[in-house]
């Protein structure tokens, strides 16, 4: 079980730095043919998404990655703290 939570925790954390990542070339617009830019989009955005889709912007920016990272982060909480008990 200790080893089942952990790979969990650390596919969050990785998720989390995805999310970031792409919240950085937001700002800096790469060219879209990047193969970074792609891997980052494409893993992100199924998560995104549908989380996009049911928040509004507020003043025109996207919180879709605040709520997902926030969640991430409520979820590796819980994980550790029933890994732990």
């Amino acid at each position: 079980m200790q080893l089942i939570a952990t790979v969990l925790i650390y596919a969050l954390y990785a998720l989390i730095i995805l999310i970031l990542v792409r919240v950085v070339f937001s700002y800096i617009s790469p060219y879209p043919n990047n193969a970074v830019y792609k891997f980052v989009f494409q893993v992100t955005e199924p998560i995104l998404g549908p989380v996009r889709r049911r928040l509004p912007p507020v003043s025109g920016i996207d919180l879709s990655p605040l709520v997902v990272t926030l969640a991430a982060y409520f979820v590796i909480a819980a994980i550790r703290n029933l890994a732990g008990a």
